[in-house]
């Protein structure tokens, strides 16, 4: 057997960076414009308009320059003040996380956290906000990806609209890849990239912003300014007729076209029951090789990735490794707490086909084998098979 550990994997299917689509890498290799050459600033304003259409939004987004844990800290330290009440919502690593930036700029922070295999419940937030009338601010991750949960956004956003208060969404690794908007969840700020289930790399931040939120970012004399972390500098450069704060990532904005092209032509409802089948043909596989997903139910797992729970006596790291090494497929760890107890297999953008449910169970079951676990890695392979030949 060829090992490849010093080699370039064959398959990468991670939680993220994922592969970019071959259009999109094409597209990266367009000329470089001039930021103020007014074919780049009319080429910028197009792109901003796919990515409204996209985001299904009634005002123009924001495209920051970095990848978007930049829009996540931008939106704590543009949107919540000292005076604000937060509360943050936290199923999971990343969700957590953004307790961190929220306290930096409010010490007023409370928070629902539940196991990192479950989702939030909205009856949970419903009772906080009656019993914290004083909260100002919502926080919630969509897809906690080191978990592979998701959250129920909607139901969230509209006790929170209800009350009066901002909502702050992370939907980074689950836009365009399952049915969700920032309207539909009335989110104040909500952040994505085109990183994940757009097939893009990692380098722009797209993001959704009410107009309510402009209105009390821009009434915020600590809101950043001046600075990387500013989204009020960014309001209005998405017009030909404005300057940049600072020079765009023009290479990225090649990229992103290419890769909002590529999501509206195939039509956002066919890109999202690929990713899943995708999931739920892995997730049969799983359960049928006699492992099991880390999400306490289907109903919650993530069709952008699966999260696969370690046996007890595997070294999670080895596994992955071995998975490398034997079959060339990389995955992702967990992150945090998750951190050596599940594998994340990713299906976002190019590898939200159904062939790579199976090329990810062939590896994983392998890989557990050689760790002595004695799969049916076939009666895996079948059972993946059986649901993508009922969905055709």
């Amino acid at each position: 057997m060829r090992y490849l550990e010093h080699a370039d994997p064959v398959i990468t299917l991670t939680a993220g960076p994922v592969n970019a689509y071959a259009e999109v890498l094409r597209g990266l290799g367009r000329t470089v414009l001039y930021d103020y050459d007014p074919a780049f600033q009319l080429f910028y304003e197009g792109v901003v308009d796919k990515a409204q259409k996209a985001m299904r939004l009634s005002n123009k987004p924001v495209i920051l320059h970095g990848e978007p844990v930049l829009g996540l800290e931008a939106a704590a330290a543009s949107l919540i003040t000292p005076d604000d009440v937060v509360l943050n919502l936290a199923s999971g690593v990343y969700g957590k996380g953004f307790g961190y930036w929220a306290k930096r700029y409010s010490p007023h922070l409370l928070e629902i956290e539940v196991p990192y295999n479950e989702a939030i419940d909205p009856q949970e937030v419903e009772a906080m906000l009656k019993a914290h009338p004083e909260i100002t601010v919502v926080s919630v991750c969509h897809h906690d990806t080191p978990s592979g949960t998701i959250n129920p956004i909607d139901a969230i956003g509209a006790l929170v609209s209800a009350h009066g208060g901002y909502l702050i969404v992370d939907a980074v690794s689950s836009f365009g890849g399952m049915k969700t908007h920032p309207e539909d969840c009335k989110a104040d700020i909500y952040v994505t990239g085109p990183n994940k289930c757009l097939g893009a790399p990692p380098g722009l931040t797209m993001m959704g912003v009410s107009e309510r939120a402009w209105a009390k970012m821009k009434a915020n004399p600590l809101a950043p300014r001046a600075s990387m972390l500013s989204i009020v500098d960014w309001e209005h450069a998405w017009s030909r007729d404005k300057p940049f704060p600072f020079t765009p990532s023009v290479s990225e904005i090649n990229g992103l076209d290419v890769a909002l092209d590529l999501y509206l032509n195939e039509g956002p409802e066919a890109a999202w029951a690929r990713h899943a089948l995708t999931a739920k043909a892995m997730r049969a596989g799983v359960a049928a090789m006699g492992l099991s997903i880390w999400a306490a139910s289907d109903s919650i797992a993530s069709p952008t990735t699966t999260a696969v729970r370690t046996p007890e006596g595997v070294d999670e790291k080895a596994l992955r490794q071995a998975a490398r090494a034997r079959y060339g497929v990389v995955f992702s760890s967990g992150r945090g707490e998750t951190l050596g107890k599940l594998t994340r297999i990713g299906h976002m953008g190019p590898t939200a086909q159904p062939i790579y449910a199976i090329a990810a169970l062939t590896a994983l079951g392998g890989a557990m084998n050689a760790a002595g676990q004695k799969l049916a890695i076939g009666r895996g392979i079948d059972a993946a098979l059986a649901v993508i030949d009922a969905d055709a």
